[in-house]
């Protein structure tokens, strides 16, 4: 009797985001993120075919993703992870975090790095995105605004592929409690990706 092999693999993608003030560290933000994992597989296969785009590209915010009622109950809704042409509810602000574009004017402060530990079988990607005392332009001086619609109330955010002919696909998005962007704070945004690769041998 012969034993065959059967190779079962797979992909895990897996998302975390932090939000914080870098000069105080006080975290505003701390939760795993939604994949979305249609656009996340065409990601992949472009960027392992050299395809020319796929890749992390931007980061958007919006303000789109919560309603709060008169009392202060805040109803968050479900993140946009199918079909792809998913898009935020409302964005309102972009950001180049691709530190090889050209695009990006501080590629210091918002890039793209792995992390990797020889002999895992996971690799991690993080997004480092700060949004400078002067950004957006047009917001508040102080971030006291009581109408979560304003628009740099942030309330949701993805990260976006890089796409020549137009807006690249939204591979991650996560929807979290209101945070105002406002001229008296920094907001830096740490958003990692993991890749995780599923691996073993089975008997048949």
């Amino acid at each position: 009797m012969t034993d065959t092999l059967k190779d079962k693999s797979g992909i895990l993608v897996q998302g975390h985001i932090k939000i914080f003030d870098p000069e105080s560290q006080k975290v505003f933000v701390d939760k795993r993120n939604a994949i979305h994992y249609e656009n996340m597989s065409i990601a992949l296969a472009e960027s392992l075919s050299n395809a020319g785009k796929g890749w992390i590209y931007e980061m958007s915010f919006g303000n789109g993703g919560t309603s709060v009622d008169p009392t202060g109950i805040i109803t968050y809704l479900t993140p946009n992870n199918t079909g792809t042409n998913a898009s935020l509810y409302n964005q309102t602000y972009t950001k180049v975090v691709d530190d090889r574009s050209i695009n990006n004017v501080d590629p210091v402060r918002n890039k793209l790095e792995t992390r990797h530990v020889s002999g895992t079988n996971y690799t991690d990607v993080l997004v480092t995105c700060l949004l400078d005392y002067g950004e957006p332009s047009g917001q508040d001086a102080f971030d006291t605004a009581t109408d979560a619609s304003s628009l740099y109330v942030f309330d949701e955010l993805g990260l976006k592929s890089w796409n020549p002919d137009g807006a690249g696909n939204l591979i991650t998005h996560v929807i979290f409690h209101p945070v105002q962007k406002s001229l008296n704070r920094l907001i830096q945004i740490d958003y990692t990706v993991r890749v995780q690769s599923l691996s073993g041998l089975a008997e048949e």
